[in-house]
């Protein structure tokens, strides 16, 4: 017996109730069976790590605290009261005040040395970062595809840079400037600083140039240019991105180096580097001068270590 208690708008919410599933069925299918690029799963894999999202957290504040020192202390940096604040020991009840991390010897609030050194220190490890990334992505990208004279020259000027140890490299390059302010070190240290992406660089292009991919552009009459650029570049180009992000932390680590060793920053300028440094005469009796610039630096470094890490991991297949 049909059922009376149906009426014909019911039947008709009925139909487009179910048309509705099915469409929703077929686009879940088509999503599924839609193969995602390597970029796409990289992404999907890194939002669920651990490692990721911490390490992009902490970068996320130390970011925020270069960009914006002001927020975080309203303290002046290089005003010092000898006074009353000759080495006070911190004050953990006091949280984000200029007392919290105690006073150095200068009279000067630690904290807030801590919050506006991270800017110049975060400009020279990017800026660096940058400038090898693209240099040296260049020369390893135009060695590694053209073969031949060009590769053997690129690669004989890479290895006698590569040759020129670093730290060593970057002090006397730097010695021959009496103002050395982020642009002359942050120079510095990319000049001696590109031969490790150029290297990486290098062999991924050798590896990527035969593909199938790059053979048919060729055939299809695709420039040089074209070629490198929109097809050889994108698949290369991820294990740079790991080299470029581990290394971020490195050069950073160089900088505060240099300025411990007084070949950084002049001046008044505010460097962890340079904190640290000052921080030796008082590290027996007073730790604290030394524990917190020292902690900010190994912290930010730790970020971008394990940041390097994950992606390393989500775009080699084989690690997942």
């Amino acid at each position: 017996m049909p059922d009376l208690t149906k009426t014909p708008a019911t039947d008709e919410a009925h139909a487009v109730a179910i048309a509705d599933a099915d469409a929703k069925a077929v686009d879940t299918v088509e999503a599924a069976g839609k193969p995602r690029s390597l970029w796409g799963d990289a992404w999907r894999d890194l939002r669920r790590r651990p490692l990721f999202i911490v390490s992009a957290l902490l970068i996320f504040v130390v970011l925020l605290v270069a960009a914006f020192p002001g927020m975080f202390t309203s303290a002046d940096p290089r005003s010092g009261d000898l006074t009353n604040h000759f080495l006070q020991k911190p004050n953990f009840g006091h949280v984000f005040q200029p007392d919290w991390f105690g006073y150095d010897r200068q009279g000067r609030s630690i904290y807030a040395r801590v919050v506006y050194g991270a800017r110049n220190s975060i400009v020279v490890g990017f800026g660096v970062t940058i400038l090898v990334t693209v240099f040296g992505g260049l020369v390893g990208m135009l060695a590694g595809y053209f073969g031949g004279f060009i590769d053997s020259l690129l690669s004989r000027l890479t290895d006698v840079f590569f040759g020129i140890p670093f730290l060593l490299g970057a002090m006397v390059v730097l010695n021959a400037f009496t103002e050395r302010n982020v642009w002359v070190i942050t120079g510095a240290l990319a000049f001696l600083g590109w031969t490790q992406i150029a290297r990486v660089m290098r062999g991924a292009v050798i590896t990527t140039r035969h593909a199938d991919y790059v053979m048919a552009a060729k055939a299809l009459g695709a420039g040089t240019k074209r070629i490198l650029f929109r097809h050889i570049l994108p698949n290369a180009i991820a294990p740079v991105i790991v080299i470029a992000t581990i290394a971020l932390g490195t050069y950073i680590v160089a900088e505060s180096t240099l300025s411990f060793l007084g070949l950084g920053f002049g001046g008044d300028a505010l460097s962890w580097g340079g904190d640290i440094s000052d921080a030796l005469a008082d590290i027996r009796n007073n730790p604290h001068t030394l524990f917190f610039p020292a902690g900010m630096l190994s912290i930010t470094v730790l970020a971008f270590i394990m940041m390097g890490d994950a992606v390393r991991e989500a775009l080699d297949p084989k690690l997942r």
